[in-house]
């Protein structure tokens, strides 16, 4: 593995650890040249899966993508990012078992906000008013009593 820092073309193993789903290996390493340290993820690589739009385009599903909609949902709140690398995890996963070479954008957007109710109701109001495109205020303000009423119903306070 070549260091990002010195460009030496070898590196030390100093730690390996697996995802909790142990689809992605994360290793620390240490550049002998340098002695800077260092860190790799090894994933298994998937066949493409292509996220089909509301306009019928084709576009490769992209876990960072998903990642940035999802950090943006939850910017200033009380949300760990590794709640919300375990939520794209959960989300990617069930995607491609779901599916096996095309995926609905509506699909993807439903599981996000499926679990993002669960995890923090102001960030599924935020990814909820982009992912569905409110056109008024009444839409909104249905919306976040949707959300209301399931948390009396028994959902996660």
């Amino acid at each position: 593995m070549r260091c990002p820092y010195c460009h030496h073309t070898d590196s030390r193993v100093l730690e390996s650890r697996s995802s909790e789903d142990h689809s992605t290996i994360r290793r620390r390493r240490e550049c002998p040249s340098c002695m800077k340290r260092f860190t790799t993820y090894e994933k298994i690589e998937m066949a493409p899966l292509l996220v089909v739009k509301k306009d019928n385009r084709r576009e490769e599903f992209s876990r960072d993508k998903l990642l940035r909609g999802i950090m943006k949902a939850c910017e200033k709140r009380p949300v760990a990012v590794e709640e919300v690398e375990r939520l794209v995890e959960e989300v990617e996963r069930e995607v491609r078992s779901e599916y096996d070479k095309e995926v609905p954008a509506e699909a993807v957007g439903e599981k996000v906000m499926e679990k993002l109710r669960d995890l923090d109701g102001v960030a599924y109001v935020r990814f909820a008013s982009v992912y569905r495109q409110f056109r008024d205020v009444e839409s909104f303000a249905q919306e976040v009593l949707n959300l209301l009423d399931g948390k009396k119903m028994g959902g996660k306070q």
